[in-house]
């Protein structure tokens, strides 16, 4: 199954809180009671998306994390990378950290990038600003939103 980690979710709920404060600061006590997350693991998500560009920080009084980018720039790509390092579906894809053992008699090494190709492709098809819906981002569960589709749209749910 490919299956990414809980960090990357958790990333994308804090973006997502980011993303709907358009451009505000927001220290990690303040991201940890909007999302629900615990402050340690906001302020490691938060680091990590830091070190990969897609935050900067601010200290004093008034510092905390903001977007660098626009929502509708960062895209899952994005996300996925700077959380879990560079995509790749199994060991013979190019770029691959522990190659394949057989990928010089494998028929299928040369597939593989096709494959791993098109699952980086739709996850670059994807930003922040597509995942969040401000209406319903951040609702309190019971609460009626404007929204007209039964589908909750709630990020990490």
């Amino acid at each position: 199954m490919l299956r990414l980690n809980r960090l990357t979710d958790y990333a994308i709920v804090v973006l997502g809180a980011l993303a709907c404060r358009r451009g505000d600061v927001m220290p990690t006590a303040q991201l940890a009671t909007l999302t629900g997350l615990n402050q340690p693991t906001v302020a490691k998500v938060a680091k990590l998306l830091q070190a990969e560009g897609l935050l900067e920080t601010r200290r004093g009084a008034s510092g905390g994390y903001r977007l660098l980018a626009a929502p509708q720039d960062i895209s899952l790509v994005d996300i996925v990378e700077a959380v879990e390092g560079p995509i790749a579906v199994n060991g013979c894809v190019d770029g691959a950290q522990d190659p394949c053992a057989v990928i010089n008699r494998c028929f299928m090494s040369n597939h593989w990038n096709k494959v791993n190709g098109a699952v980086r492709s739709a996850l670059e098809d994807v930003s922040l600003a597509d995942l969040v819906d401000p209406a319903a981002l951040f609702t309190p569960r019971g609460h009626a939103t404007t929204s007209s589709s039964s589908t909750d749209h709630r990020i990490g749910n």
